[in-house]
């Protein structure tokens, strides 16, 4: 079932845009592919690179970087709690909070991007583990409806979306030796 998108069934609206962006394949490929082409994306900023922001008001690329940490852990538990059978409503929550009460910026790059790759490393060794089954469940978050295997591509959507991002907002903002 990881070798194909989930239906539109699977996943509420304003998913489709994170979820249009994963190529067909293999899902556990595709976010162990997405994991490598961030941490190279990664590798060309130096520390001070990464306390910079593209525009005044928003987020550095720490603070993206922990944003995108925040976003696997609530997604991967939200995985979990479904593809276990729990029927609660799962709470959504405030990205801007989570990244203004992170305090990213005392964290190193370096320290957040191996964050990055041993959780990502650690979640697909758990996706390896679903079955159809699991997959399929389905569950309820923030008053909308979805499977775990929209939730897994979602997941994978939200990074695309923001490796893109970070690829061509923060780029530019490279110190030049």
């Amino acid at each position: 079932m990881l070798n194909r998108k989930p239906f539109v069934e699977e996943y509420p609206d304003f998913f489709a845009e994170y979820i249009s962006l994963v190529r067909e394949g293999n899902l556990i490929d595709i976010l162990s592919e997405q994991s490598q082409d961030l941490q190279e994306t990664l590798s060309l900023f130096s520390e001070e690179d990464a306390n910079k922001t593209y525009a005044f008001g928003k987020w550095t690329l720490k603070e993206v970087i922990g944003h995108l940490l925040d976003n696997e852990r609530l997604f991967v538990a939200r995985a979990v709690r479904i593809s276990r059978g729990d029927k609660q409503m799962l709470p959504g929550y405030d990205q801007d909070d989570y990244v203004k009460n992170g305090r990213f910026f005392r964290r190193s790059l370096k320290e957040l991007k191996e964050e990055l790759l041993m959780l990502r490393a650690a979640n697909i060794l758990l996706f390896k583990g679903f079955d159809d089954h699991e997959l399929m469940q389905r569950g309820y978050v923030n008053d909308y409806e979805i499977t775990v295997h929209g939730l897994l591509f979602s997941l994978a959507g939200h990074e695309k979306y923001h490796i893109l991002f970070i690829k061509q907002n923060y780029i530019p903002l490279i110190s030049k030796p």
